[in-house]
């Protein structure tokens, strides 16, 4: 049975979980918490960094910013996305503000951005707003099924 290695978004503490139980709601052995809540998690860029590298599903990033317009218009689109692709995917929310060098090393000059990663390297990157439909169809071509 493949195992998955997924980073607690409560603790960090990384956990192995066999694919096939991804979806009976996996709990972090460390704090006993949820792997998954069915809400994008906020992180920072030291979080960010250890999800991408670590967990063994996409991870789909928003990266926002609370003064911007189209990012407060999306906050509710990408939490009901958040809802819809979990356990096939890690939802994420970035603040701009705060994440100085992701923005510079991955060329992000507008907000919102999403940025998708697979197997620990960016697949795909767009920026402006989307509905969750729209995020959704952007996102799987990357999902397992």
């Amino acid at each position: 049975m493949t195992a998955l290695t997924l980073v607690c978004p409560a603790c960090g503490t990384l956990n192995r979980v066999p694919a096939a139980k991804l979806a009976d709601g996996p709990i972090c052995g460390a704090c006993r918490k949820k792997l998954f809540t069915g809400q994008p998690q906020a992180v920072d860029e030291a979080g960010l960094a250890r999800h991408v590298a670590h967990d063994g599903i996409p991870v789909l990033v928003d990266v926002w910013a609370n003064w911007c317009g189209p990012c407060r218009a999306m906050a509710p689109q990408f939490a009901q996305t958040a809802a819809l692709l979990e356990p096939r995917a890690r939802l994420l929310k970035l603040d701009a503000d705060t994440a100085p060098e992701t923005m510079a090393r991955y060329g992000i000059r507008s907000i919102p951005t999403l940025m998708l990663f697979s197997g620990g390297k960016l697949a795909a990157q767009q920026a402006g707003a989307m509905a969750a439909a729209q995020i959704v169809q952007w996102t799987r071509p990357f999902l397992s099924p």
